[in-house]
C-alpha cells in the first residue's frame, strides 16, 4: 500500500508533552511518514499541563462548537490546533473542561482522575471521528498509539464502516506496556452500547471491570495490523497479536523504526 495520507491519533506527543518512549515516538513517526512524501495529520487530547502559549496552540473555530453526549451528559468540543515543526505537521488537540483541562502539574488527568478514564476515552474517540468527518479528509493509514486510543478501531469499524473517511483506511494498533493501575469502570461497556455499539461486540466486558488488556483486545479485534511498540508488552497480548492471522511488526530497537514502520505500512 502506497502511504498517501496518514493519521495519527495519539496518546502522547512530544514535545508538546516530556520525552517518553510514547511522547518521543508520537513525534518521530509522524516526521518520518511525512518526509517519506505523505500528508499527515495528528491528533492528542489537550491535557492541562500543555502550555498553549509556549506551543502556540489555537483554536479550530470550524471545527468546535458541538457538544457530545455521554450518559446523557453534554461535554462541549473545543479544538484547538499547533503546527509540529521541522515537517509542518498538524496537531489538533482534543479539549473539554470536564475530562482535560484540571490538571496543571507533569501527572496527567488519566493519571490524577483514572476514575473517569472510560468517559475520558470514549470523548476523545468521538470527538477525533467528529473533527475528520467534518474535515472531509480520508487518510488510507489511521494509527492509534496508546490506551486511551482503543477505541477508535471499534467505532470508526463498528459504527462507520462506509464512511469515506474511515472506508478505506487501515487500521493500525500499537501494544506499548502503558497499563493503568485501576480497572476502568464496569459501565464502559454500558456506554458503548448508549453511543450504538452492539452488545455482542462488547460481551466480554459487560458488567466487568475493564482492564488494560480487555481494552487492548477489543481494539486489536477491529484492527487491521498490529506493531509492537515495547519490549516488555504483556505476553498474553503478543500472544493474541501473533495468533491473531493480522500482519504483526514484533518490537525493534533498530535506529530507523520509521523505516521498518514505513515497509509495515506499504506491505498491508
Amino acid at each position: 500500500m502506497e502511504v498517501k495520507k496518514a493519521l495519527y491519533i495519539s496518546q502522547e506527543i512530544a514535545p508538546y508533552l516530556d520525552e517518553s518512549p510514547m511522547a518521543t515516538w508520537g513525534r518521530d513517526l509522524p516526521q518520518g511518514i511525512k518526509e517519506r512524501g505523505a500528508e499527515v495529520r495528528a491528533f492528542m487530547p489537550k491535557y492541562g499541563f500543555i502550555n498553549e502559549r509556549r506551543n502556540q496552540l489555537h483554536e479550530v473555530f470550524r471545527l468546535s462548537g458541538m457538544n457530545i453526549i455521554i450518559d446523557d451528559t453534554d461535554h462541549p468540543l473545543i479544538i484547538k490546533t499547533a503546527t509540529m515543526l521541522p515537517t509542518r505537521i498538524s496537531v489538533f488537540f482534543i479539549y473539554n473542561d470536564d475530562y482535560f483541562t484540571q490538571a496543571m502539574t507533569k501527572e496527567l488527568e488519566t493519571s490524577l482522575y483514572s476514575e473517569t478514564n472510560d468517559e475520558r476515552s470514549i470523548f476523545y474517540i468521538r470527538a477525533v471521528i467528529e473533527a475528520l468527518r467534518k474535515q472531509r479528509w480520508s487518510p488510507n493509514i489511521i494509527h492509534c498509539s496508546g490506551w486511551i486510543t482503543a477505541l477508535a478501531p471499534v467505532y470508526m469499524r463498528e459504527l462507520y464502516p462506509d464512511d469515506p473517511s474511515f472506508r478505506d483506511a487501515k487500521i493500525i494498533y500499537e501494544l506499548w506496556d502503558d497499563a493503568f493501575e485501576s480497572p476502568m469502570s464496569n459501565r464502559m461497556a454500558r456506554l458503548l452500547c448508549q453511543d450504538g455499539i452492539s452488545e455482542s461486540t462488547v460481551q466480554d466486558i459487560f458488567d466487568q471491570h475493564v482492564t488494560h488488556t480487555a481494552l487492548t483486545r477489543l481494539a486489536l479485534e477491529h484492527s487491521d495490523a498490529i506493531i509492537q511498540c515495547s519490549p516488555n508488552v504483556n505476553p498474553e497480548l503478543i500472544e493474541f497479536a501473533q495468533t491473531s492471522g493480522l500482519p504483526f511488526l514484533p518490537y525493534t530497537d533498530d535506529e530507523d523504526r520509521v523505516e521498518a514502520v514505513a515497509r509495515f505500512y506499504e506491505s498491508l
